[in-house]
């Protein structure tokens, strides 16, 4: 009887949300990009280490290279390329394209498409039941023959991801951004967790609480990913070259698969003055290198006018704060100390407060990662949201709309298993449709 109400509850709210907004996105702004830049005033080995980081990013790897034997996809560019490097996916998913390239014998899972969301695949349980939550590679190399070496040899086959995900066995990821991550990683965590504390009373009247993640060795707080289950650039890096392009390296040094007959370079794949001592990047591994371009990587620039001018941007960061949406997407934070002049005492313009919130089970993934639960996702940092194609953690939908009105689901506020959002999404449908598309007008500005 409980779930019935549960399900009554949560499709009247559906309802209601879908007759309440007659604003519409505005959609993924025009003009020239104002993302992808190295931050002001780095110093000339600062703006090096930048350069040739963002030159190894957009290196296209081939088997020879350690591509593999599983992969999502051959370079960091291609997930992270809108609107420049370092973004989002772009427009066309270069996975579909990839997956069969080079003679390699893949099947493209039904949950890509052309035109859909650059994706990887986790796995909510093992087929013993047990929690699983791994990410689990979409393609393999066997067979495939490019310009670096072949896979002739490997006969690998990929996982059932079609019937994985009729089964609801899969949760999706698509990338996160990476501008600004540099000034996100110099916030100190007394600062998050002090705005965590702050607003309390408006924050518990509204049915908001949520947690920082932390690291499970030392403790301090982790903030990169869609569960924020990483805890620097570098240890970001390491990971997704050992997971999304199958390469090892000196922080996952361990192949993800073992087949021997599949391993075209020694392992780790990278490891430090791989390519000798001659200059900075020859020296650096690539692992250290993307970690740098990120860090050195400015956040995207907000217009001030479009779209709908600049009263109407005006007027929508005021309804921002008015509804409680500024409450988890806090606005700014100021960095610390550091040793690069670049990242210290920085004002960092986020709209998040990089915490765990409940978010419903309409949003949930059933994954869990560090402290993050089943239906626990990071406040995504809305800089750059202007220019962003897909959204949601899943790239669910590429309309604004619709993913606020995802934020609501379950039963009404501080009952388990609703989302904190719901009486946020309600001020929201609250307004006149006017200050609706004043706020849809100022979250596509940023």
């Amino acid at each position: 009887m409980k779930s019935q109400l549960t399900a009554a509850t949560s499709a009247f709210l559906l309802v209601l949300a879908a007759q309440a907004v007659a604003a519409t996105d505005p959609g993924v702004r025009g003009g020239d990009s104002a993302a992808g830049n190295p931050l002001a005033n780095l110093s000339a080995d600062q703006s090096t280490l930048f350069f040739d980081g963002q030159k190894t990013f957009a290196e296209v790897e081939g088997v020879g290279e350690g591509l593999g034997p599983r992969f999502n996809l051959d370079s960091c560019i291609g997930c992270h390329s809108q609107p420049a490097a370092g973004g989002s996916s772009p427009p066309i998913n270069p996975q579909v394209t990839v997956g069969t390239a080079f003679g390699a014998r893949n099947r493209i899972p039904s949950f890509l498409s052309m035109n859909g969301p650059a994706r990887e695949a986790r796995f909510k349980f093992s087929s013993n039941g047990a929690r699983d939550g791994g990410v689990h590679a979409l393609f393999v190399t066997s067979g495939r023959v490019d310009t670096s070496g072949n896979a002739t040899g490997c006969n690998i086959t990929q996982d059932d991801f079609d019937g994985q995900f009729a089964r609801g066995n899969v949760g999706l990821r698509i990338p996160t951004p990476t501008f600004g991550d540099g000034l996100i990683e110099n916030i100190p965590d007394a600062t998050l967790n002090a705005n965590l504390s702050a607003n309390s009373n408006r924050k518990a009247a509204l049915g908001i609480s949520g947690h920082l993640n932390h690291s499970g060795n030392d403790g301090t707080v982790t903030r990169f990913g869609w569960k924020a289950q990483n805890v620097s650039l570098l240890v970001f890096s390491g990971e997704a070259y050992n997971v999304e392009m199958g390469i090892s390296n000196e922080l996952f040094g361990s192949e993800r698969e073992q087949n021997l007959n599949c391993q075209q370079d020694t392992t780790p794949n990278d490891i430090t003055a791989k390519e000798g001592l001659a200059t900075p990047e020859q020296m650096l591994s690539d692992v250290q290198q993307f970690a740098l371009f990120m860090r050195f990587l400015a956040p995207p620039t907000p217009s001030t006018t479009t779209p709908g001018g600049p009263g109407s941007i005006a007027r929508g960061a005021q309804q921002f704060t008015n509804v409680g949406c500024g409450l988890c997407h806090t606005p700014a934070f100021m960095t610390g100390n550091s040793s690069v002049a670049a990242l210290a005492n920085q004002r960092v313009a986020l709209f998040s407060d990089l915490a765990l919130h409940n978010m419903g089970p309409r949003l949930a993934d059933n994954i869990q990662q560090g402290q993050a639960g089943p239906d626990e996702f990071r406040t995504a940092p809305l800089w750059g949201l202007g220019q962003r194609i897909f959204l949601l953690h899943d790239g669910r939908t590429t309309d604004l709309v619709q993913a606020i009105e995802a934020h609501a689901s379950g039963s009404p506020r501080s009952s388990s298993g609703s989302s904190e959002a719901n009486q946020v999404i309600s001020n929201f449908n609250g307004l006149n449709d006017g200050a609706q598309q004043d706020l849809l007008n100022f979250l596509r500005s940023l």
